[in-house]
């Protein structure tokens, strides 16, 4: 896809891997809306960036988590820009709980990491299915994680939300195609402000050993996955229904 004169909707799009998906797009000339569930002023910090890489940006408040809200953000950018070519499903939340305190999992955990991270997606492709209809070569990825294939992470919820995503991602490449493709991206371990609250004190010594077993000897960076997300987009118009490892190699590691 040729992304100059396109539209996306990035959610989860005020720092990180959104922000990161967000500016790598208008520098290839695609206008953004640039979706924010709290962080409202790096929001627009985000959409001042990419406005003055020459394109239209919005900020859109919305919780994936509500239909309602999903709906209102996809078609508040469709009506903005004219159109809409792209849907990067980034959003994401999780809870910091070890693995084998099964206790300590509650409902609560369960409904808002699935809604925000299986649900969402959903949700989003689901009303813009009609505009990325419209384009004639619309295109949707989700944001998944290593946590989804290796079942190691933050929390088992998050865990198995992220597995649920890749496997959705499949069904709705069969179902919307062959006039949307659906795709998905997996991150590894990703440096900056999302783990080193998740980690607190234990985060220098986790990236430095992530690190170590990493077959590339590094970790990601939020730009390393936008870089990954804009291959798919950009790439072969025959790939869909498929998840890309970008991890430092730590699913093929540790190193030899």
């Amino acid at each position: 896809m040729t992304i100059k004169g396109k539209a996306a909707v990035i959610t989860g799009a005020s720092r990180g891997i959104g922000r990161a998906t967000a500016l790598a797009l208008a520098r290839g000339g695609c206008d953004v809306a640039v979706n924010y569930s709290r962080s409202r002023d790096e929001a627009e910090q985000t959409a001042a960036a990419a406005r003055k890489l020459g394109v239209s940006a919005i900020c859109i408040l919305a919780d994936v988590a509500d239909d309602g809200a999903c709906r209102a953000m996809i078609d508040t950018a469709a009506k903005e820009f004219g159109r809409l070519d792209i849907l990067v499903n980034n959003a994401g939340t999780t809870e910091f709980i070890p693995h084998a305190n099964l206790d300590d999992v509650t409902d609560a955990h369960w409904d808002r990491i699935f809604g925000v991270n299986l649900k969402g997606p959903f949700q989003c492709i689901r009303a813009a299915r009609k505009y990325l209809e419209a384009s004639g070569n619309g295109l949707v990825v989700n944001v998944t994680s290593v946590a989804g294939i290796a079942g190691t992470g933050s929390s088992v919820p998050y865990c198995a939300s992220k597995a649920a995503l890749i496997n959705m991602t499949i069904s709705l490449a069969r179902a919307l195609g062959p006039t949307i493709r659906v795709n998905s991206v997996a991150p590894g371990f990703i440096a900056g402000e999302w783990l080193q609250k998740g980690l607190g004190a234990d985060y220098e010594a986790a990236k430095e050993a992530r690190e170590k077993l990493n077959v590339l000897g590094k970790v990601c960076e939020p730009e390393d996955i936008a870089a990954a997300i804009l291959s798919i987009i950009t790439g072969s118009d025959l790939v869909t229904g498929q998840t890309l490892v970008c991890d430092g190699g730590m699913l093929v590691g540790p190193k030899a």
